[in-house]
């Protein structure tokens, strides 16, 4: 997730704030001290981008042209294998000419890892080049986008499929056990705001059609694997007749028409989605084919994002994100959802 910056303090009832002004202050310090390793002057300037799962900061220095992005990440979350191998794919994905994406920035070294120490913590450090572009409006202009994003998608499936990942090469899996199992990766929705039993108990309901649903289309090498996992809005940069994907920061293993519901993320109730849908469809069986079977599961996997979402909320209520959904108001449309999506069943 990106595109998010520190907002006003969340809600009663939500945990505690990660990203307050004292750690943001230790980041930009720590970073500081780093630049160097990125042959940066010392009239170098640091300023806070986003916050979301991790701090995004751009660093400004006269002597070069071009600014550069250097990514933080987050305390107890991704691991450093799993963050080299994100980079591993992005520079095969670039090399490859799959998709047009920031390329990674290595130190002065040659690692692609920068790290300080922040207490008795080590922060992790990751830069890449400035890419121009702004976020697409979720209106009717975006519809020609999506069957870009449509073809870009199957690009980054295709590659996927016939990459030989490097050995050590590991990353998360997105599916209904780490969404919403034991240990769920980005909380537990049932700490939504404003959710009462009888909203709880909808949402029950939702999940475990999700379950069936899921179990019975399984994970086949035909629609399971390597995907990007956060295709949304904020994260594609449109600039001309291009569309840039950036932050494959939750990269990792899941359904390949995953990256549909990723990309509606926040506009589900959009009456826009249906068109985006089938341009999307549009765009990637140019370059790849879809049977009507992966089709025809994508409303489960906007369900299934939208309960990932509601519980990414409640877990990183300090961001703009978060805010700007509503706390509340977007639980409300989770739970519209559901009800959509129990009728369609029924």
């Amino acid at each position: 997730m990106t595109r998010s910056t520190v907002t006003a303090p969340p809600p009663e009832g939500f945990p505690p704030l990660l990203y307050q002004d004292a750690f943001i202050n230790r980041l930009t310090n720590g970073l500081s001290a780093l630049i160097p390793e990125w042959n940066l002057s010392p009239e170098t300037t640091i300023s806070l981008l986003t916050v979301s799962e991790n701090a995004t900061f751009i660093a400004r220095d006269p002597r070069r042209d071009r600014p550069l992005i250097l990514r933080v990440h987050r305390p107890d979350y991704h691991q450093e294998a799993e963050i080299l191998s994100e980079l591993a794919w992005i520079e095969a994905l670039r090399a490859a000419d799959a998709v047009e994406t920031p390329a990674p920035v290595p130190t002065r070294s040659g690692a692609l890892l920068g790290r300080f120490r922040d207490g008795a913590d080590l922060r992790h450090v990751a830069a890449f080049e400035f890419m121009e572009g702004a976020e697409p409006d979720a209106d009717a202009g975006l519809v020609p986008g999506f069957r870009l994003l449509g073809a870009i998608s199957a690009r980054l499936h295709a590659h996927a499929e016939t990459w030989p990942r490097p050995p050590a090469f590991t990353r998360k899996t997105w599916d209904f056990d780490s969404a919403f199992g034991s240990r769920p990766l980005w909380g537990d929705w049932r700490a939504a705001i404003g959710l009462g039993p009888g909203g709880q108990d909808l949402l029950e309901r939702a999940c475990a059609r999700l379950k069936t649903r899921l179990d019975a289309y399984g994970k086949g090498p035909d629609r399971f694997g390597l995907v990007h996992a956060d295709l949304r809005l904020a994260n594609l940069l449109a600039r001309e007749e291009a569309l840039g994907v950036i932050d494959f920061d939750d990269c990792g293993f899941s359904w390949f028409v995953y990256d549909f519901a990723a990309a509606i993320s926040f506009h589900e109730l959009n009456p826009i989605v249906p068109e985006l849908q089938a341009a999307w469809l549009d765009g990637y069986r140019e370059l790849r084919p879809l049977a009507e079977e992966h089709a025809a599961m994508i409303p489960d996997f906007i369900m299934f994002r939208r309960l990932l979402l509601t519980a990414w909320i409640a877990s990183h209520a300090e961001t703009a994100t978060a805010a700007e959904a509503g706390h509340g108001t977007y639980t409300e449309g989770t739970l519209e959802m559901a009800r959509a999506y129990l009728g369609a069943s029924a």
